[in-house]
């Protein structure tokens, strides 16, 4: 068969004053027609550089050499800028691992859609609104029409992932690279996503280049597998051959270290939790935003929950559920519009500025995106220590010095790493300096929100070990908000399933995976990617049944919930 895409020889040097990185070693490989190749690795490994060479999207300080990089017999590899302009987008599309460096932050999305359809397609302006709003709905946005005119920033994390697939596929290219496409969604949208893709796989006959970290995902979407490790490819091989005899230590290493949610609990429970009253309780919690339309989001609607000391309670639920806003109102970063949130039996919207102060040391949150969180032009040693300066907990420099050392450490860093910009570590490691500025106030309950969805396997498990010993250790309590639920299960002693802003199932991590009760539960369950190919193909051909399902008896069951669905 003729190859739609093929690579020969790729090497890429990153060059700088004092040293060079070889981050991609003379690979080859090839794609053909209506194809899905898997290209997995841990971050670091050279699977996104290898996609931007495609595309001649990588930096100045980058110098690539190939025999070939040819599309459709065409040598992109010596393709002038202008025809480059040409391919991208029309011929060759890119979904990027960050949604929000996609696009502009001062035009609104539907615009920026617009741009791709009129440029690439020669549609009028209104026909391409008209496409745009289609392909926003396709991808899962609720009213696409009221999303067409906002900007980025007032889209959720998952938003904005699925606006970019939209952006992407508007054009319906022959060629899909596809750069962790999955990381900021819920098991749900993923499924209907990756459902979106095969779809238009078919009808297009579009070849895919899916990038990501997810086995499950690579089992029920790819024909063909390469495996990435330090810029050079270990192992390739059909994706039933990676999944039943991996050859290589590495490919071995990185399924080994996949969550499975078939599996009984690896973390093993705490044998007892602190008695007493709980360290957070929240009762009638709401958060209402209004539209510019008038329209009235229901965020958080009216939820109420408890979490004891020593606990962990995983919140799930799909991209905009109401899960991340609920941790934010736990700290007060926003004023909640209904109910009350008591931290050790008092009401903490009731607090002034300095009781404000006092309890964020006691609360702290580890943000999902670790790039984000951290402020690129201090050093570690200030991120760090800052909240040891905001909270007079460093007598001397040299006692800062030392206990900022003493957290990297604690966290599995070295202390020489303190003298470093956060550019210059990966994504596990940055997300590791966020945990340690975390624990630098020595607080009582931690929100983790998302802290594992932009890190790949093998880095998530030693992120999990990290925070269970840091429980263990200290006795602390997490609200660890998650999508991804098979990580959830091994972690929590407690799910709480959130759904429309409404928390509609909680139960023990394992009772509620094994016996879940509400049908939305059991959709998401349903929903989790398992690392076997010949499951996944069935649940993605079969999963649109299903979730109509549920989606037509929905207001019904909302009605006549029984009381059991709630378990305390």
């Amino acid at each position: 068969m003729k190859s739609l895409l093929n690579l020969e020889n790729v090497s890429v040097r990153f060059q700088s004053t004092d040293r060079s990185i070889d981050a991609v070693k003379s690979i080859s490989f090839q794609v053909g027609p209506g194809e899905t190749l898997g290209i997995v690795g841990e971050s670091g490994s050279g699977k996104s550089v290898t996609a931007k060479a495609i595309m001649q999207l990588l930096p100045l300080q980058a110098e690539v050499e190939a025999k070939q990089i040819s599309y459709q017999s065409e040598n992109l590899h010596q393709a002038s800028k202008k025809r480059m302009e040409d391919i991208r987008g029309k011929e060759i599309s890119m979904i990027f691992q960050d949604p929000m460096s996609a696009f502009n932050p001062i035009m609104k999305i539907g615009k920026q859609i617009d741009e791709m359809v009129i440029k690439h397609r020669g549609l009028s302006g209104s026909e391409a609104k008209a496409e745009t709003i289609e392909m926003l709905t396709l991808v899962g946005i609720t009213s696409p029409e009221e999303r067409y005119h906002q900007y980025p920033h007032e889209f959720s994390g998952g938003m904005l992932q699925r606006a970019m697939i939209a952006m992407a596929l508007v054009c319906r290219p022959k060629l899909l690279i596809a750069d962790e496409p999955t990381t900021a969604l819920d098991v749900r949208i993923q499924a209907q996503i990756l459902q979106l893709m095969k779809r238009l796989q078919q009808q297009f006959d579009m070849s895919i280049i899916l990038i990501t970290h997810d086995f499950g995902v690579v089992a029920g979407m790819c024909d063909r597998v390469i495996v990435m490790k330090e810029g050079e490819v270990v192992e390739r091989n059909s994706t039933a051959a990676i999944f039943k005899t991996p050859q290589h230590p590495y490919t071995k290493a990185l399924l080994a270290a996949l969550p499975r949610i078939n599996q009984p609990k690896t973390i093993r429970a705490k044998t007892h939790l602190a008695e007493g009253p709980a360290i957070v309780e929240a009762s009638g919690l709401k958060k209402h935003f209004t539209l510019k339309s008038g329209e009235v989001v229901r965020a958080v609607d009216g939820i109420a929950f408890h979490i004891k000391p020593g606990e962990t309670l995983g919140l799930v639920g799909e991209s905009g559920s109401g899960k991340s806003t609920t941790g934010r109102l736990l700290l007060q970063l926003m004023e909640q519009t209904e109910g009350e949130v008591l931290y050790q039996g008092m009401g903490i919207h009731r607090f002034n500025r300095k009781e404000l102060k006092a309890l964020r040391r006691d609360i702290q949150i580890i943000f999902q995106d670790p790039k984000s969180a951290l402020n690129p032009r201090m050093k570690v040693l200030d991120i760090v220590g800052q909240p040891l300066d905001i909270h007079k907990l460093s007598r001397t420099k040299k006692e800062r010095r030392e206990r900022v050392e003493a957290l990297l450490e604690q966290v599995g860093l070295d202390k020489e790493h303190a003298d470093r910009y956060p550019h210059e570590f990966s994504g596990g490691q940055q997300q590791r300096i966020g945990i340690a500025r975390a624990l630098a106030v020595n607080p009582s309950l931690i929100v983790c929100d998302e802290p594992l969805s932009a890190l790949d396997v093998s880095i998530q498990s030693q992120v999990v070990d990290l925070l269970n010993d840091l429980q263990q250790q200290y006795g602390l309590t997490y609200l660890f908000i998650a999508h991804d639920l098979a990580m959830v299960k091994h972690l929590c002693d407690r799910v709480a399933v959130m759904h429309n802003g409404r928390i509609i199932e909680v139960a023990p991590s394992e009772e509620l995976y094994d016996h879940p009760l509400h049908p939305y539960t059991k959709a998401l369950l349903d929903a989790v990617p398992v690392p076997d190919p010949e499951i996944e193909r069935q649940k993605i051909e079969h999963y649109d049944a299903a979730l109509s399902t549920y989606v037509f008896e929905h207001n019904l069951l909302e009605e006549q919930r029984p009381e059991h669905w709630v378990l305390t």
